[in-house]
């Protein structure tokens, strides 16, 4: 072979190895206002939830379907006006877990079926599906949720193990649940934060994040502080959680191949957020481990000499290399 076709073959073999690769890229702006290119991941490795219309047309089936409108209209059955108790704050499942929990990145569902029952840091042991949608009624409802007995759960816990039909057990497939952020090296910034939610978020949230009612018991757009949004046990409080979803989700129409903040504005929004009065909700039961409590959390007591304020706005990563050095001793 000449050095010319070697010189080709190369390249074509390069050529190939990319076009395989197909991974997705966007532009995403640093802090000092420059565009990078962040290589995100393949859409085609990405978790992607079964198709609706594979759902059997039995008794089990019509289960999985009544757990889906209950996952994405759950104010209509369980809210302040809902038809079959009025034990919720007006929020839909599906404010938090997008689509009914079938979207990547967006505290979807895929896993769940795979990974539970699990051991909960939280709780201090093993946790089932019904006591994780009980916390989910609890905390970022602000409500009670439906006996383990009842229609309800049963479906609830229907659609979400359904969702996850596909996924291997033990296995978290990519695109389940959060992409957690890169931390930033300053305290993030409810001021910066507030700049942000008035230019991309206030139009949809409200002025008072109130959110925007659709009808007399749900919200379009919900509530992101007040008394109809998420108390203060709520994982979306914690600030990694919470800048992680808004990175990958929001403005609404941006998603993780589409994002349209950039990491500091999705830290600093967080902020903002998780700095306006809401439902203030304590269980003394939980993270009887002190040692396994994350870095986010504002309440003490911690396993750190950190403050509090540390603890709720950063920086994190101080913090997290203390626990790295303390779980090593």
């Amino acid at each position: 072979m000449t050095r010319k076709w070697l010189v080709i073959f190369v390249l074509l073999l390069v050529i190939l190895l990319v076009l395989l690769e197909r991974r997705e890229k966007t532009l995403n702006k640093t802090a000092d206002g420059k565009l990078q290119v962040v290589v995100l991941s393949p859409k085609e490795k990405l978790w992607v939830a079964p198709d609706s219309n594979s759902i059997p047309r039995d008794e089990y089936g019509d289960l999985i379907r009544y757990g889906k409108k209950l996952i994405s209209h759950t104010a209509r059955y369980i809210g302040p006006r809902g038809s079959i108790n009025q034990n919720a704050n007006g929020m839909n499942c599906q404010n938090c877990h997008l689509d009914a929990g079938t979207r990547a990145w967006a505290g979807n569902f895929g896993a769940v079926a795979s990974i539970y029952p699990r051991f909960s840091d939280r709780r201090g042991s093993v946790e089932t599906i019904n006591q994780r949608i009980t916390d989910c009624f609890e905390r970022s409802m602000n409500g009670k949720a439906p006996d383990s007995s009842s229609r309800e759960m049963k479906a609830m816990n229907a659609y979400i193990s359904w969702l996850g039909i596909t996924v291997p057990k033990g296995k978290k497939p990519a695109g389940a649940g959060l992409e957690m952020l890169k931390f930033i090296e300053r305290p993030a910034d409810p001021q910066k934060g507030k700049l942000v939610y008035v230019q991309k978020c206030q139009s949809c949230h409200g002025t008072n994040g109130d959110g925007q009612p659709d009808s007399a018991s749900e919200y379009r757009y919900p509530p992101l502080w007040g008394k109809h949004s998420y108390n203060t046990a709520a994982g979306l409080f914690r600030l990694t959680k919470f800048a992680s979803f808004i990175k990958d989700n929001m403005p609404f129409g941006s998603n993780y191949s589409n994002e349209q903040l950039s990491n500091e504005e999705a830290w600093d929004l967080a902020a903002f957020v998780n700095s306006q009065p809401r439902p203030i909700k304590k269980f003394k039961q939980d993270w009887p481990n002190i040692l396994l409590k994350p870095v986010d959390l504002p309440d003490g007591p911690f396993p750190d000499s950190y403050p509090s304020l540390q603890h709720k706005y950063g920086p994190f990563a101080p913090i997290e290399k203390y626990k790295k050095n303390l779980a090593a001793k």
